[in-house]
């Protein structure tokens, strides 16, 4: 089953990127820049594998990776990665911002509905990558009804083999590390040992910001330039 890929013009995050570059840059220099990162994203189209276009449920996560390798590429300056987190994390994220006035991951309710949509997202998922075999593979664990901790993990993430294919494993973290952001506004902890980019898998441990799990962690960066959680106690030796 082939589906169209997504053209750039489709997706959301065009008006906010090209924003930011007249923002960063003059308007002359910001309409050459997106020109580059325009055929650079068509590029990557040609030769990308089939991932299932809108259909698939992570449509937006991976094209938007995609502009984004196409993206860091072309930036004239060539900026530190790092530079470009907070407004990675708020044009994937920014919805999160919104949720976080209402929902709170330290309430039981809350963290037991985050775990079914992440259910419901894996079911999903299983279903996807029959169809477009070079999507997420997702894996199921079972709710910690005890601590309130919802987890699964990916085997396999489009992104990280996209990165790795291409050269692009420096660009990667801007795009994990907005998952650190993303539960952090709605009043959780993500507790991550590591992503399909510097690990064998990307695992998701989800507990809210006030649990006592929550605070045996810390969130450091590692050498690849990801944030990963550590032990307190291990950090400290």
């Amino acid at each position: 089953m082939t589906t169209d890929h997504i053209a750039l013009e489709k997706l959301p995050y065009c008006k906010p990127v090209k924003a930011w570059l007249v923002e960063r840059y003059d308007e002359q220099d910001a309409a050459g820049i997106w020109a580059r990162v325009e055929e650079t994203y068509n590029a990557y189209l040609a030769e990308a594998p089939d991932y299932g276009g809108k259909a698939n449920g992570h449509a937006n996560a991976i094209y938007g990776a995609l502009l984004v390798f196409a993206l860091y590429p072309a930036l004239p300056d060539e900026p530190p990665i790092e530079e470009l987190q907070d407004f990675v994390q708020n044009l994937f994220m920014g919805s999160f911002v919104a949720l976080g006035k209402i929902f709170d991951l330290n309430r039981p309710f809350d963290m037991w509905l985050i775990d079914k949509v992440f259910r419901r997202s894996g079911n999903r998922d299983r279903k996807d990558i029959e169809l477009w075999p070079a999507g997420f593979v997702t894996v199921d664990e079972p709710y910690d009804r005890e601590q309130r901790a919802a987890r699964y993990h990916f085997t396999q993430c489009p992104n990280a083999e996209f990165a790795k294919a291409h050269g692009l494993l420096h660009v990667l973290p801007l795009l994990c590390n907005s998952d650190f952001f993303g539960i952090e506004q709605i009043h959780g902890q993500l507790i991550r040992c590591g992503t399909c980019g510097n690990s064998e898998r990307c695992d998701y441990l989800v507990v809210g910001s006030e649990s006592p799990l929550a605070a045996e962690w810390e969130t450091v960066t590692d050498e690849g330039g990801f944030l990963v959680s550590r032990r307190i106690h291990e950090s400290a030796m």
